[in-house]
């Protein structure tokens, strides 16, 4: 069984991962990148959020936002609709289920490295 298999198996069963079973080359780097990470956590605890309060959120710009938010959209992480209000445009963005997913096995493979560091 594939490592990735053997995380997403013991995640689902509440079972603990093992530093060994996640190293660091395996790093969903999508995710991982510091600005891809904060979107993914604002959608995480949110059902919807627009463009001008995850740039606000965030702290950047209208094209760095664009640019990392348009990759995860590629990976089927995020979903991105686009609608008028009035006259203005709106852009809003929701979690996908795979971008739940990856996102909680990311986290499971960074809490087996941070507990597989404080053991040694």
């Amino acid at each position: 069984m594939a490592k990735a298999a053997v995380v997403e198996e013991r995640q689902a069963r509440g079972t603990r991962v093992r530093a060994a079973e996640v190293p660091a080359l395996e790093l969903d780097r999508l995710i991982h990148e510091r600005m891809r990470l904060g979107i993914v956590s604002a959608l995480a605890v949110t059902e919807a959020i627009s463009f001008n309060d995850l740039k606000k959120l965030l702290k950047t710009t209208d094209g760095n936002l664009s640019v990392h938010a348009r990759k995860l959209e590629e990976a089927g992480y995020i979903g991105c609709s686009k609608y008028f209000e009035g006259r203005l445009p709106k852009t809003e963005y929701r979690l996908k289920a795979g971008g739940r997913r990856a996102l909680e096995r990311y986290l499971a493979h960074m809490e087996a490295l941070i507990e597989a560091t404080r053991e040694r």
